[in-house]
């Protein structure tokens, strides 16, 4: 049976990774995520069923629409797949459980704000908003239930997630006269603080940093960025959330069993 939800889970999760995609590309020109059919970009053709199965249209299609002809991104299939693997993860990790949906409402959201932030160096507000309802709703449930722990845990977390990176942000932004932190970022770490608790959130940070700062030093060596790029920090910070949520936990035992 287990094989089963194994491929249960990963279907789920391609589709949801189908209506991130629309999301992705949607709400950077504030359009509706609910109405409105799928459309190519290229020739503005109604795609069918046929053309939205997801991974598997693009892969029988061969990466092109059926109408033009022209080149489909290999981003939509990777964002589905993507978000399929992670489900399955995410279950075989917390099995069928309310850490599992909220889990997988954290992971949706922070794949569209890692792709928009990539593009875009913004991160809409809408989806911010988006992570502080799943944080009250599972703040609210700790503290009639205590299903998830401590609730006091995820009250420090929104702090320990915002304040120091607002802190961080005002102290560039004196001493190097712009800004050098987006909003964005401080408003992400503050929700999913929320949502994760402090010890993990403080464990995405240096998570974040340090494979923001590989990057960083990687793109500048290899002349892909110079000095003063906006480089966008959101798909780092969500990248070691999403690690925080897997092995959080275990990376801090490790850490202080060195100790």
């Amino acid at each position: 049976m287990e094989i089963y939800i194994y491929i249960l889970m990963f279907i789920f999760g391609i589709i949801i990774g189908s209506f991130l995609n629309v999301c992705i590309y949607r709400l950077p020109g504030k359009k509706s995520i609910v109405n409105g059919p799928s459309s190519c970009p290229s020739c503005g053709k109604r795609l069918s069923v046929i053309d939205l199965v997801p991974v598997f249209s693009y892969v029988f299609l061969g990466g092109k629409c059926r109408h033009c002809k022209s080149r489909i991104s290999p981003v939509y299939p990777l964002i589905e797949a993507l978000t399929g693997v992670l489900f399955l993860l995410l279950y075989m990790r917390f099995g069928i459980s309310c850490d599992l949906l909220m889990n997988m409402a954290l992971v949706s959201l922070l794949i569209v704000i890692s792709f928009i932030d990539f593009k875009q160096l913004v991160i809409p507000n809408g989806l911010i908003i988006s992570l502080l309802i799943i944080g009250v709703i599972q703040l609210a449930v700790t503290i009639f239930t205590g299903t998830f722990g401590y609730w006091t845990d995820y009250v420090i977390g929104f702090f320990a997630g915002g304040l120091p990176l607002l802190l961080i942000g005002l102290l560039a932004t004196y001493i190097f006269k712009k800004e050098a932190l987006g909003g964005g970022d401080i408003k992400l770490m503050a929700a999913s603080g929320l949502i994760i608790g402090w010890k993990l959130v403080i464990t995405s940070y240096l998570i974040g940093v340090v494979v923001g700062a590989i990057v960083g030093i990687i793109l500048l060596a290899t002349k892909k960025k110079k000095r003063g790029d906006e480089i966008p920090f959101g798909p780092f910070l969500s990248f070691g959330i999403l690690i925080s949520v897997f092995c959080g936990n275990e990376l801090i035992n490790w850490y202080l069993g060195l100790l």
